[in-house]
């Protein structure tokens, strides 16, 4: 069930995000914010679902799916095909994140 929340909270958070680089940087109107905003408050509801006793812990191992779904991001949305270097960084943090996340404790 984590990994289904983490994938949750990375698509909320990159879209959250992703509004306001539109607002603020990208020339979009300021209303683009106001999604951003409701976004990133369901990636911090959806990530206290993970199953972790710590939520350092949680954000940890956050981080390697959030590389991840950035370079998904970086290909689906803005068309941007990730290179391997791309591919490579992003599965060692996958790695080191499921290590955090399923480690014998």
């Amino acid at each position: 069930m984590s990994l289904l929340f983490y994938g949750i909270a990375a698509i909320a958070e990159i879209a959250g995000c992703f509004a306001f680089w539109m607002g603020l940087r990208a020339g979009k109107p300021l209303w683009w914010i106001a999604p951003g905003i409701i976004a990133l408050v369901i990636f911090a509801s959806v990530l206290t679902r993970v199953d972790a006793a710590f939520a350092g812990r949680a954000f940890a191992a956050y981080g390697g799916v959030y590389i991840a779904a950035s370079l998904v991001w970086l290909w689906v949305i803005e068309g941007i095909r990730p290179d391997r270097w791309d591919m490579v960084g992003a599965a060692m943090c996958v790695a080191g994140a499921m290590v955090i996340l399923f480690a014998p404790r």
